[in-house]
């Protein structure tokens, strides 16, 4: 029994069933260890950026904490992206990293790095164990640490020599859960309370912290008993139904015309798990002017940060939800009932009124409507993208009913995270007793060229992964800002010398489709769906094709951009370079 082996039970006594990594010199004995330790399941990426976002991916999509692990050096270098997604986005992770014998560190010895301080504001917290004995102690914290609060990535950097050392001595693992989440203070759900009792035009501003906090149905039941207008972030979208009649869309800079006015003429923000991220409320000074703000958050440290909070409510998100239901529902049905009836139905009138629309002119294929197709048709898969207008596309376009089923990578916007992170949601899955679950993983041309090669791992593994493929040939929503905010003038962001994906995917082993019109969509979705195993369908579509609305830089939430009437009605050809259209912010 070495301290590679007693970490390798301890992680099985953690509840750890797959972790995602690719061996090297310093973390050898533990991939020795994993020889004997046959209850957990490695996943060999083909990089180690692959797999620091499959653990995202997994703990994304199953809310238990992801683990993945590499070499010193360079190993530990190529999980810094995903370290990073996963602290941005409150991803519970621990992270094992090789490290050289602790002899040799400080030395300059061969794949040296100081990890520990390369990812020190990344991270929760870090480890590093100069003695076998300290591993008791580190693998229950970082468990902990990661699970507890306001989840996050925990790092654990592992000397050789402390890895091989006797570790027969060590007593057997045992862990110490998740700390009790605090409860809100009474006097703060009064402040609450008071403020929610007197407003006649609130607005519900839901985040990320709602799934975090598991608080998903009682997030749920509040919007039902208060009947208050309801808009969304990027992480929290599937909180609420797409369908559900409160729901006017996503608020912010992509976000839907319904939602970004309802906030902007609110009398009162009631933000359950949010935290005023730039590209929700656009010009800050400018959000919502004439709203007073409830801000309900685990996290102290939002609350107030960059918008005072009128009432600041603390601690549990579900137990504050819960135990202001009733009261909340009392009183919005008795004083200024009338002119909430009225500023409701005024909402879902403007959300009706701008509600997008699929019948898109021309032959090519129009993104937005294939991607609320393919959720038509898939209506139980989890949705994983990477960044660009693919993600804005699917953010605003897929019918989601569950937070969990949509995996983003939020606050970092990170290229690659898609495909490893639906690797990482589909073993979940399997783990779950779930192996035939849905995944499916939207990528752009540009984004896909991340990590392309985990198409390699969907072979070897047999993940059942649908990988849908916008090509536009163009890194698109830089191309986007170059046309409407640069003067066209269009600085490296032509791949119209892409490879010809199907055949790259048929390489790989994996089938491939194609589409580039759009009365072959149906059939090709049709067919990405009933294919066995991982498949591949490329989808050709409009280089002049922008997200729509926009709001611009440096400009409220009220001033969105829309297609101009030439655009919208004459679409380029497939492929098209240098769009023509003009643009003006609306009256």
């Amino acid at each position: 029994m070495n301290g590679a082996r007693w970490l390798a039970q301890a992680l099985v006594a953690e509840g750890v069933e797959t972790l995602f990594g690719y061996p090297g010199g310093t973390i050898m004995p533990f991939y020795d260890a994993l020889h004997s330790a046959p209850a957990l399941k490695h996943v060999l990426v083909r990089h180690e950026q692959g797999a620091a976002f499959a653990a995202n991916g997994y703990a994304r999509a199953s809310g238990r904490v992801g683990v993945c692990v590499a070499t010193s050096g360079p190993g530990a270098s190529n999980l810094v992206t995903g370290i990073a997604d996963a602290m941005l986005d409150s991803v519970p992770m621990v992270i094992i990293t090789g490290q050289v014998p602790t002899h040799l560190m400080g030395t300059d010895a061969f794949q040296e790095l100081d990890v520990f301080g390369m990812t020190l504001p990344m991270v929760k917290h870090s480890f590093i164990a100069r003695r076998v004995e300290d591993l008791p102690m580190m693998v229950a914290e970082a468990f902990r640490l990661a699970r507890s609060g306001r989840p996050g990535p925990v790092l654990i950097d592992l000397p050789k020599d402390v890895q091989m050392a006797d570790a027969s001595h060590l007593p057997a693992h045992a862990s110490l859960g998740m700390d009790a989440v605090e409860a809100p203070r009474d006097a703060s759900l009064h402040e609450a309370l008071a403020l929610i009792s007197q407003a006649q035009k609130p607005v519900i501003y839901g985040g990320g912290g709602i799934v975090l906090g598991d608080a998903v149905q009682a997030f749920r039941t509040f919007v039902d008993a208060t009947q208050i207008p309801t808009v969304l972030t990027l992480k929290a979208l599937g909180a609420l139904a797409t369908a559900h009649p409160l729901h006017l869309g996503m608020i912010g800079m992509h976000g839907s015309r319904a939602a970004n006015l309802a906030v902007q003429e609110s009398d009162l923000l009631i933000v359950v798990g949010a935290r005023f991220d730039d590209r929700a409320t656009g010009k800050l000074a400018e959000f919502a002017p004439n709203a007073r703000v409830v801000h309900m958050d685990i996290d102290a440290c939002e609350i107030g940060k960059l918008r005072h909070a009128d009432a600041g409510v603390r601690g549990d998100i579900a137990t504050t939800l819960i135990r202001l239901t009733l009261p909340c529902a009392a009183h919005l049905h008795g004083r200024h009932g009338t002119a909430r009836k009225a500023w409701r139905a005024q909402c879902q009138q403007r959300a009706r009124q701008h509600a997008a629309r699929y019948d898109a002119p021309g032959e090519t294929v129009f993104a937005p409507a294939l991607l609320k197709r393919l959720s038509e048709l898939a209506p139980e898969a989890i949705v994983s993208c990477d960044v660009g207008q693919h993600q804005m596309w699917v953010a605003q376009h897929w019918r989601m009913d569950d937070p969990r089923k949509h995996l983003t990578s939020g606050a970092l916007g990170a290229m690659g995270f898609g495909l490893p992170a639906a690797m990482g949601a589909q073993e979940a899955m399997r783990n779950a007793g779930r192996p035939d679950a849905q995944v499916i993983c939207v990528s752009g041309d540009g984004s896909i060229m991340m990590n392309i090669q985990e198409l390699a791992t969907l072979k070897r593994y047999r993940l059942p992964v649908k990988v849908v493929l916008l090509d536009n040939q163009a890194l698109g929503m830089v191309r986007q800002w170059q046309e409407l905010f640069f003067e066209k003038r269009y600085s490296e962001i032509d791949l119209s010398d892409n490879p010809d994906f199907a055949a790259v995917a048929t390489a790989f082993g994996i089938q491939a489709l194609h589409v580039d019109r759009a009365d072959g969509v149906e059939a090709a979705l049709q067919a990405l769906l009933a294919t066995d195993g991982p498949a591949f369908l490329h989808v050709a579509i409009d280089t002049a094709a922008n997200v729509w609305p926009l709001v611009p830089p440096n400009r409220n939430n009220a001033e969105m951009m829309d297609a101009s009437p030439t655009e919208a009605a004459a679409p380029s050809p497939a492929h098209a370079h240098a769009p023509d259209a003009a643009h003006a912010l609306p009256a």
